[in-house]
């Protein structure tokens, strides 16, 4: 469909959207509402359907973001994160070769990550003009974030973020073959926080159907404890001197909200626990454990890791000198955290020689949050494949080496956005964008990534750097097999 402008047009099942040609022919369309805005009665309901609209509706710009606080200074000047003020938050955006509801082309659904309380699809990296470049429909979303995502409230319906996700996902059942996609075959791909999402969505039985194939980046199944996601709310709640109730927070101005959230954000961990913001288990939303219904589901499979996730969370504080002037103290109580023996530190230590005890404490920490339920969840799977990657490229940026989220720009393709910097410094290497973007297109075209299925033993496909002879970190930290219930 072209306007008279030449602009492209395409009918959704809400109203006819307006969007732009861009470089190469592709056509984008932005700030699409998939769910009304979370407003009023609704800013702790579960999504509602937006309103229909007469006309055509202009989908040139990025639609508001959702409601969220900014990250600490430390992490800002490394990881972009634009606010777009306004309330109609729940927003999705097309890239398409040829919005022609004809073509049928494969589907990419992108997932943003930030602990669950930061990101949105407006996030320059996330630009799919490289996916539609190479014939596959990218789509990306906004969705609920912190308290109001994912506060545990006795009179709100839990996960409400990951009901949101559901309902971007119902939007692209619906909708993309009218921008040439084909519903049937959709590849649902995140990273952090949005790859928890998927792990989320592999489980919750209301997105069964919903996506055929699932990458997840640096994020693995998980679900917190009631109480940890309950603390946060009850922090604020006595901040804020309301009830801890979805209705006394309705009550609240939204700005009075943030800075509450704001205070109790800055009392919290990732990387050592603690009361956070995330998924819970609930009867109506996720009944079964993520881990082993992943683990248990016949959806092809693309996950992996970064080599050293946890300088992004350490090295930009200063947490990896405090670390080091621990020394073996550190080592002792991450081996304790993590749940590894002492065999294990060693192989470590054999196959990272002269890392600090930094370093040490950070590969174990990491392994417990990530590649340990990784390497279970695709070692434990038997009716669909999984393809497991590591990513070695460290960045120009001093201290942070192959960190967390470091690998976004790669597959995206997107190393010439002047952001993408922030995190990989200036000196970063096409080929390896060129190799990896590739494989991610070829998981979602055929899901086959270029490389065996992980057959419970063995190294990961290696991205950016040299394989390590004998065992590498990843291999060392594997110290059991990896086995679920």
């Amino acid at each position: 469909m072209r306007a008279p402008s030449g602009r492209p047009r395409a009918g959704t099942g809400y109203g006819v959207v307006e969007g732009r040609r861009e470089a190469g022919g592709i056509a984008v369309f932005r700030g699409i509402p998939y769910a009304a805005p979370p407003v009023g009665a609704l800013r702790f309901a579960a999504p509602a359907p937006p309103e229909p609209w007469e006309g055509v509706r202009d989908a040139g710009a990025f639609g508001p973001t959702a409601p969220k606080v900014p990250y600490p200074d430390t992490f800002a000047a490394l990881l972009p994160d634009p606010e777009i003020p306004g309330d109609d938050c729940l927003n999705l955006n097309v890239w398409t070769p040829d919005p022609d509801p004809g073509a049928r082309l494969p589907v990419m659904v992108w997932i943003h990550g930030g602990a669950l309380t930061r990101g949105s699809a407006a996030v320059p990296v996330y630009d799919g003009a490289a996916f539609a470049r190479d014939g596959v429909v990218l789509v990306s979303f906004n969705y609920r974030l912190g308290a109001l995502g994912y506060g545990l409230f006795p009179d709100a319906p839990a996960n409400r973020g990951l009901l949101d996700q559901i309902a971007a996902l119902t939007w692209v059942r619906d909708n993309i073959e009218a921008f040439g996609g084909d519903p049937g075959r959709v590849t649902v791909f995140g990273e952090s926080a949005g790859a928890i999402s998927i792990g989320a969505l592999l489980a919750a039985p209301s997105a069964a159907g919903l996506f055929t194939r699932a990458v997840l980046q640096s994020g693995a199944p998980e679900v917190l404890p009631r109480d940890r996601v309950r603390t946060m709310v009850r922090r604020m709640a006595a901040l804020l001197k309301v009830p801890a109730t979805a209705g006394a927070f309705t009550a609240v101005a939204l700005p009075d909200l943030l800075r509450a959230q704001a205070a109790v954000l800055r009392r919290t961990n990732s990387l050592v626990g603690g009361p956070a913001f995330g998924l819970v288990a609930d009867p109506a939303t996720l009944p079964d454990d993520p881990l082993e219904a992943a683990a248990a589901g016949e959806v092809p499979l693309l996950l992996g890791w970064t080599a050293e996730e946890y300088r992004l969370w350490l090295a930009p504080t200063g947490a990896m000198r405090v670390l080091d002037r621990l020394g073996p103290l550190a080592v002792s109580l991450a081996r304790a955290r993590s749940g590894k023996d002492r065999a294990t530190v060693r192989a470590l230590r054999t196959a990272l020689p002269g890392a600090s005890a930094a370093e040490l404490a950070g590969q174990l920490l990491t392994d417990r949050l990530l590649r340990d339920p990784l390497r279970r969840l695709a070692g434990a799977r038997r009716s669909a494949p999984s393809h497991l990657y590591e990513f070695r490229w460290r960045s120009g940026v001093p201290g942070l080496g192959s960190c967390h989220a470091l690998e976004l720009g790669f597959v995206f393709d997107t190393l010439h956005v002047p952001e993408a910097a922030w995190l990989a410094g200036r000196d970063t290497p096409q080929e390896l964008a060129d190799e990896m973007h590739a494989a991610w297109v070829r998981f979602a075209v055929t899901g086959d990534p270029g490389w065996a299925p992980w057959d419970g033993s063995g190294p990961p496909k290696v991205f950016g750097g040299p394989e390590r002879e004998g065992e590498g970190a990843g291999e060392a930290l594997a110290a059991t097999p990896p086995v679920l219930p």
